[in-house]
């Protein structure tokens, strides 16, 4: 059995905010595909954003459950079984879910060149230790861990949000909304994200929050 696995979606573990890790799980080097729930930040299945960054072309499967995309301002009906393909990355695309059980399944890929491992993914090493000191409310800590992320090379959009979610509760207000505005340059995504997270509240009414 070397060769090939077989299993049931829903056993593999969840990660942070509803990620299912499909391929990370399975090993799977020659193209993208994960799946999603609902996230417990803004209640989406998939986030508001567009693929400008990566330049990928994105299918997503309703795997179980109901929801409805918004797919360049139009809305989509998606009950399951729905499958939804946007091929342009400058299409601004997400999904809430009408069921709360409701799983998408995504992949996808930039036509013509070999797959990569996005920087979100390599990213997860870094969060994997800097989660459990945010969960204890170690907040501090949680931030010293993704400084260490930028030092060693992690110096990308979303690592640079939840070092300011951390640096935000840890009451560094300053270095907060300095790494929130170099979360935003590198992802216009991350300024919609920013108005509904909680992680944010202690310093929302700073005139230098972002809006």
């Amino acid at each position: 059995m070397s060769g090939w696995r077989a299993m049931q979606l829903e056993e593999i573990p969840a990660r942070n905010n509803g990620w299912i890790p499909v391929r990370d799980h399975l090993g799977i080097t020659a193209f993208g595909v994960n799946a999603w729930t609902k996230r417990e930040t803004d209640g989406a299945v998939i986030a508001q954003h567009d693929e400008k960054g990566t330049a990928h072309e994105e299918l997503y499967y309703v795997f179980r459950g109901h929801a409805t995309f918004t797919v360049d301002g139009d809305e989509v009906d998606a009950p399951e079984g729905t499958i939804v393909f946007v091929r342009d990355p400058n299409v601004s695309r997400g999904a809430t879910p009408i069921d709360d059980d409701t799983i998408i399944l995504t992949a996808g890929g930039k036509p013509g060149e070999t797959f990569t491992v996005s920087d979100w993914e390599r990213n997860w090493e870094w969060n994997r230790r800097a989660f459990p000191l945010y969960r204890d409310k170690k907040y501090a800590e949680a931030a010293a861990v993704l400084r260490e992320a930028v030092a060693a090379g992690a110096d990308n959009a979303g690592i640079h949000y939840n070092l300011a979610c951390f640096l935000s509760l840890a009451g560094d207000t300053d270095d907060a909304l300095a790494e929130l505005r170099t979360a935003i340059e590198g992802d216009e995504s991350f300024r919609e994200l920013a108005r509904h997270d909680s992680d944010f509240d202690p310093i929302r009414n700073d005139p230098g929050f972002p809006t």
